[in-house]
């Protein structure tokens, strides 16, 4: 099979061939690894490679599942795979190698899914960059010293270089949405509960973690999530069962919804021109599909979600770091870790209980009052980040910030980091180029980019969509409508097209 072939079909095509017996697991395998031989020296998408696994496993495939034999990629993040290291973007966790299979990775193989290796990522998955000093960045394959976004950036990254037609990704805060957006692919984060996270956690990031697939092709997006959803043993909750499968919705027509869309930002920063753009172009589209749209946003404290949000988050990174110290056997250490991830650390360590549950009640109150608005609307439309993918380093501590984290590291108090009030000043960095995304883990609604706009520099944009809480179901309808009307299959970037 030769990589323009292989291009042609998404991951359900290619288990199709499979099955028919055109071509065999092997011949996918040792193409998805050959073209990662090509391209990963340029874009450092793969930190971990599985060659002969699965080949091994590919020699054995039965054909059985919906994407039996098809090549697949895992992020270095959350997800364990018997035998092979975990890293999760962090110097300190080096060396550890689970004993099992998470739930999800199970299911993945049941699915018939072949994976050829893991992907980079962020320290614990904590920027919306992937810049991990572990593994270096990870670039971007429609401009290479452009971010492909975070945290699961290597995995968007590959899938739109042709490596592999789908990914693994997780979303804490809009990590599986925004690197499909910087990267030009389908991106969905399921509805809080639709995934298993067993069984080593209960839920994770308080529930705002939800992991599933970055993907070329909505249908290979619904059939992953048929494939792996549904409570494993111990789920603490799990979102309503479907109505039917969601591979069926995305062929079914989604009727006249009403649609509500904005281009501010919530938490009050600017957004760029082409993103606003993006949203624009995608209403008057959705307008001429017979929808009805009105320009309406949540009403939302933005300033407070993002300290509350950011407050949750430092408390579990304190609790990420004491458990990674417990999985490999020594005591945490500041130099084992990046400045950011020890300061996040730091202040989540000297949280007040009382500044938590503060927290969280702010966040359950933003919760109730998307979940009002979403009774007049059947979606909402926003961009998915604020700016088109940025330069690799933009959003890094400049050089006398990282000296002030350092310092303040080797003191080791969270109290003098709030007093100094620098986490404050990088958090809202980072919430000025991504604020649409992270509210909605908060409400645990199901939303997904949808790759519909590049601007004049040849760079995707993203538009997030998103559906009331459960209702994966109009999301998959819309995104097939979407991809229908404006088909992005064959947009492919410059370092897929080149002649190899």
């Amino acid at each position: 099979m030769t990589i323009a072939d292989y291009h042609r079909f998404d991951g359900l095509g290619l288990a199709d061939l499979v099955r028919t017996k055109q071509v065999a697991a092997r011949e996918l395998v040792d193409t998805a690894l050959a073209r990662a031989d090509a391209v990963n020296p340029v874009l450092n998408a793969i930190i971990h490679r599985m060659d002969d696994a699965a080949r091994a496993e590919a020699d054995h495939c039965a054909g059985l599942g919906p994407f039996a034999g098809v090549p697949f990629l895992v992020k270095d993040l959350v997800q364990l795979v018997k035998g092979e290291p975990y890293r999760a973007g962090s110097r300190f966790v080096e060396g550890f190698v689970p004993d099992h299979d998470t739930e999800l990775m199970s299911r993945f193989r049941q699915a018939g899914l072949i994976t050829i290796g893991k992907t980079n990522t962020p320290e614990f998955g904590l920027t919306p960059y992937t810049e991990p000093v572990l593994f270096g960045p990870t670039g971007n394959p429609w401009a290479p010293s452009r971010t492909p976004g975070g945290s699961s950036g290597g995995s968007a990254a590959a899938v739109a270089a042709g490596i592999v037609p789908l990914a693994g990704g997780g979303d804490g805060g809009g990590s599986i949405r925004i690197p499909s957006s910087c990267c030009g692919v389908f991106g969905l984060k399921p509805t809080r509960g639709r995934v298993p996270t067993g069984p080593d956690y209960s839920q994770l990031w308080l529930g705002a973690v939800v992991e599933h697939v970055i993907s070329r092709s909505v249908r290979d997006s619904a059939a992953a999530l048929d494939a792996t959803h549904g409570p494993d043993v111990g789920a603490p909750y799990h979102a309503p069962p479907p109505a039917r499968p969601f591979l069926d919705e995305v062929t079914q027509l989604p009727g006249r919804l009403t649609i509500a869309w904005t281009a501010e930002s919530p938490i009050g920063g600017k957004v760029h021109a082409d993103c606003a753009a993006a949203v624009r172009e995608t209403v008057t589209l959705l307008e001429q599909l017979g929808h009805v749209v009105v320009e309406a946003a949540p009403p939302v404290d933005g300033p407070g979600f993002a300290k509350a949000f950011l407050t949750t988050v430092c408390a579990e990174c304190a609790a990420d770091v004491r458990d990674a110290g417990r999985a490999v056997g020594k005591k945490p250490a500041r130099a084992g870790f990046e400045p950011t991830t020890w300061a996040l650390h730091l202040l989540g360590k000297g949280l007040r209980a009382d500044e938590l549950s503060a927290a969280l009640r702010l966040l359950g109150a933003t919760s109730r009052a998307i979940g009002r608005f979403f009774t007049q609307y059947d979606l909402l439309v926003t961009p998915t980040i604020a700016t088109p993918p940025f330069l690799i380093g933009a959003l890094q501590p400049k050089p006398i910030e990282r000296f002030a984290l350092e310092w303040l590291g080797r003191i080791g108090s969270g109290r003098l980091f709030r007093l100094v009030g620098l986490l404050d000043q990088l958090v809202g960095q980072a919430f000025d180029a991504v604020p649409f995304t992270a509210i909605f883990n908060s409400t645990g609604q199901p939303a997904m980019s949808v790759p519909l706009h590049w601007n004049d520099e040849g760079l995707p944009i993203g538009t997030q969509v998103v559906g009331r809480f459960g209702d994966e179901a109009t999301l998959f309808r819309i995104a097939g409508q979407l991809e229908r009307a404006r088909p992005w299959f064959d947009r492919r970037p410059p370092l897929v097209t080149a002649p190899r």
